[in-house]
């Protein structure tokens, strides 16, 4: 099925051996002869042409569908030439972007989500690099041990507030890092990278994710869309001869109007933990995991995809075979939300006051933009 066409359905089990964000960075570095990287893939090849120097530009949440909704709106990014292609299951950040400057599956990085379980008990928030439960948290090499950017140590450009954290370290480890603190500065430290010459930099922006999640995708979002593609606009006049500029997204987004579901009491309490995130929730057990999803797909069937932990990895959302050491990061159970809900955890600090959210497999979540200009 083509990609384009995936629209029509309601869950997308990602591909990663065609268009996808584990392929952009070694598709661009065979481009650019870097890294030691063979050709290009075709659907990239075709699609970004054959450029001198390359800025990646990642919008954390611009999903292919929202950027196809408001292209109208958007006289830069809408004038792009845009193919989509498929995030990471989970479709969240801390996959997702893994998979990007990597250039591998979530199964060989092992990354494998936002919460997930780093001990007997315990559950890493992998952004917040805190753990709920007992043991301390890893170092970032032990949790992905795949170097990112193929060891090239391009210039990487990001939020001062993410200077020291160790997420940071995990998907840009190696990267030599330049900061900015306004939307304006993203432009201005793209400039000076690409004046020393820079062959590719990679620059990242959170504020359509940061603004989805808090007002939801109405008019607040409509405006930072238009914010964002007036940046967009200034760095593409800027651009010396010869630079491509590829746009493209960790995820997209979902409206969860429908809310929070708590889970119904037997369920939870066959549950001795609870991680994942709200709209791939992992459900950990001491009794029968196989007895666990068939209650859990009487119950919710209606709202999301139940998955045992092998039925996931069978079914290949995590882009091949899990080593046991990433696969004790997963849970028994995972309810993968396919209508417009989460299930809530307490434990997962501020789930109940996002308004727009990730992390499933629809393809507002799933399929993200490849924008290529000028």
């Amino acid at each position: 099925m083509e990609i384009a066409r995936e629209a029509d359905h309601g869950f997308i089990v990602p591909r990663y051996d065609g268009p996808s964000l584990a392929g952009v960075v070694p598709g661009i570095f065979g481009l650019l002869d870097m890294a030691g990287q063979p050709a290009a893939p075709a659907w990239l090849a075709d699609h970004v042409g054959s450029p001198e120097r390359v800025v990646l530009l990642v919008l954390d949440g611009l999903g292919y569908l929202q950027l196809m909704e408001h292209r109208h709106e958007l006289a830069t990014l809408g004038a792009l030439r845009v193919v989509p292609a498929h995030s990471t299951a989970p479709t969240t950040t801390a996959t997702a972007l893994t998979s990007l400057t990597t250039g591998v599956v979530p199964a060989v990085h092992g990354v494998l989500g936002y919460r997930v379980v780093v001990g007997p008990g315990s559950v890493l928030n992998v952004l917040r690099w805190t753990v709920n439960g007992r043991g301390p948290a890893p170092a970032p090499e032990r949790l992905a041990p795949v170097t990112p950017f193929l060891g090239a140590n391009p210039v990487a450009v990001t939020k001062f507030a993410y200077a020291d954290t160790c997420f940071t370290k995990v998907h840009l480890r190696g990267a030599r890092l330049a900061w900015w603190s306004t939307l304006s500065q993203v432009v201005t430290r793209i400039d000076e990278a690409l004046a020393r010459g820079e062959r590719f930099v990679y620059a990242y922006y959170e504020g359509i994710d940061t603004t989805a999640h808090e007002f939801g995708l109405g008019e607040a979002y409509r405006r930072e869309l238009r914010m964002v593609d007036a940046m967009v606009g200034l760095l593409l006049e800027r651009l010396p001869p010869g630079v491509t500029l590829v746009v493209t997204a960790d995820h997209g987004q979902v409206a969860v109007d429908g809310g929070a579901l708590r889970l119904d009491r037997d369920v939870r309490g066959d549950c001795s933990l609870v991680s994942g995130e709200g709209r791939f929730r992992w459900l950990h057990t001491a009794g029968d995991p196989a007895a666990l999803a068939e209650r859990c797909r009487a119950r919710y069937g209606d709202v999301a995809k139940v998955f045992t932990r092998e039925e996931a990895v069978a079914a290949g959302l995590f882009g091949g075979p899990v080593p046991e050491t990433f696969e004790q990061r997963l849970g028994d159970v995972c309810l993968v939300a396919t209508a417009p809900v989460f299930f809530d955890d307490p434990a997962d600090q501020g789930a109940l006051r996002m308004r727009a959210r990730h992390g499933a497999l629809t393809p507002a979540e799933v399929l993200v933009p490849i924008a290529v200009g000028p």
